[in-house]
Parts: C-alpha cells; structure tokens; sequence
C-alpha cells in the first residue's frame, strides 16, 4: 500500500473512531439522564407505598423528561446509523448542503466544548457531486477541527456551502487566528492525501479569514 493510502487509511479510522466515540459519549449521557429519572420514579413509588400524598403532576413531568431522553437518544441512534452507511460507496452522487449540515450536527459536541458556535448556511440550492461520502465527510471533520482553532472563543465559525462559477465551494469562515499561522501548518498531509482522492482543491485565505475547498465542473 502506498504511503499516500496508508495516510489515507490511517485518517479514515481515527475519524470513524473519534466519531464513534463522541457519539457513544452523548448516548451515554442520555442513559445517565433517564437513570436519574428512574431513581425519582423509584422514591415516588416508596412514598406512595408510605402513604405519602404525590403530586400526580410530578409524574406526568417526569414522564416528558423520560419521553423527551427516548426521542433524543432516537435522534443519536439515526445519526450513527447516517454514519455508519457513509463507507457504504466509494463513489456516490451527494449533496455538499446535506453533508454539511450532518457534519455540523456530528461536531457539535466538540464545538461546545471549545465553546464555539457553527452556522453552516447555503446561497444556492443542492449542491451536487460525485465523491465518496465517507472521505469527503473525513475531510470536512479536520476543516472544522483546524477552524475551531482559529476562532475566538464564543466566537462562531460560518460554513457557507454554494455553486459558482460551474464550481462547488465549501468555506470556512471569521478564522482571523489564520494569519498567526505558517504557510506549511495546513493543509497538513493528511488533508492533502484527502483532497487527491476527492479531487479537490484547498485555500486558506488568510486577509479573508477562509478556508475554502472547491470542486471543479460540480
């Protein structure tokens, strides 16, 4: 295997597994959630059994707390399965807005605890082309890793996905840390590796604070 697939090979697993184990980390935290609320049931039950009066309004909220956990953790469960099907083609017509906005959902945990906001937004509608889902999702997840890093905390990072000019654009958006950066620091191999197999093209604007990435002939 060439060197460039091992780069390749090595990026797609530790995203899977960075992934994977943030996602595992909110079903976790719901389960602790729901746990707590069986706890409460349990004491109402005792003081019932007591002969201590309950509120019959408590239980109808702790069972929206119980219903609102189950429909979240639902949401979770959907989201690692989108995922997990992304290694399904190596080649497949997708739409960079969808992806996005997946990838977004999927970096929200990291992005809160850096305590930065993403807003991804679209000027155009579906913008579609023919890449494999997983490696593009791959090379979306270190663009916003790296962008994180060149906002200010409480700030937020714009990802604006648009067709022109017969191209499809992905930018990354207010990164004013981009010019305390040297020209070798990113794209790093791994991007680089990335963006070969994707067919794609990456700039890091430093005077616009952007990084974006284009395809040509979308």
């Amino acid at each position: 295997m060439s060197s460039k697939s091992d780069i390749i090979g090595e990026t797609g697993l530790q995203f899977f597994g960075k992934v994977s184990a943030s996602i595992s980390h909110e079903i976790k935290n719901v389960l602790a959630i729901m746990n707590e609320n069986a706890g409460l049931l349990e004491d109402y039950t005792h003081m019932l059994e007591n002969g201590k009066p309950i509120n019959t309004e408590l239980f109808k909220t702790l069972a929206g707390k119980v219903l609102k956990q189950i429909q979240r953790a639902d949401g979770i469960v959907k989201r690692l399965n989108r995922f997990a099907h992304s290694v399904d083609n190596f080649a497949m017509s997708v739409d960079l807005v969808e992806i996005v906005t997946f990838m977004v959902e999927l970096s929200h945990r990291s992005a809160s605890s850096r305590g930065v906001s993403l807003e991804p937004s679209a000027s155009t509608g579906p913008v579609k082309i023919t890449t494999n889902p997983f490696f593009l999702q791959s090379l979306i997840w270190l663009c916003l890793d790296f962008a994180m890093d060149m906002v200010d905390n409480g700030k937020t990072i714009g990802i604006i996905t648009e067709e022109k000019e017969r191209c499809a654009w992905i930018r990354f958006t207010h990164l004013k840390g981009l010019t305390g950066i040297s020209i070798d620091e990113f794209p790093s191999e791994r991007e680089k590796a990335l963006l070969s197999l994707l067919k794609a093209d990456l700039t890091v604007d430093v005077n616009a604070g952007e990084i974006v990435i284009t395809w040509p002939e979308a």
